[in-house]
């Protein structure tokens, strides 16, 4: 059991590290964003948001790849399975129950599901603090 939790701490903190470095990108790239503020505030304001999500689910879509190349390097899964479909079911806890991990890696199922959920989280709080900054600047730029 510890060689699980201590492969799915490693494995969340390394997506915890993309996470961090995607936010404070896109942060980055927001701030620039309201700085450069156009009369244009709903054009404005569709641009970042569909940048922001579309920059958020490509890390998601990174994150993934990590657990998936995990469960490929302990062999978390029988052979033949999609280690990506495995990883995406788990990370977004969809949970089909299609594929399950082998017995000795149980725990990487959840652990990868509590890394999904407090990742998504996270983006959506950064969903939300774009949106606000973005409109926030609109209202102060008319």
């Amino acid at each position: 059991m510890l060689r699980q939790f201590l492969v799915s701490i490693a494995v969340s903190l390394g997506n915890i590290a993309i996470h961090a470095t995607v936010m404070a990108a896109v942060l980055w790239v927001v701030r620039i964003a309201d700085a450069r503020a156009t009369s244009r505030h709903s054009l404005r304001l569709v641009a970042v948001m569909i940048a922001t999500v579309s920059v958020l689910m490509a890390a998601h879509i990174a994150e993934v790849a990590v657990w998936a190349l995990a469960y490929g390097i302990v062999g978390a899964a029988p052979p033949g399975t999609d280690f990506i479909y495995f990883a995406f079911v788990n990370y977004t806890t969809l949970g089909y129950g299609d594929v399950t991990p082998i017995e000795r890696w149980h725990l990487l199922g959840p652990m990868t599901a509590m890394n999904g959920v407090l990742l998504f989280g996270w983006s959506t709080a950064v969903i939300f603090s774009v949106l606000r900054s973005t409109m926030m600047t609109n209202q102060n730029k008319e």
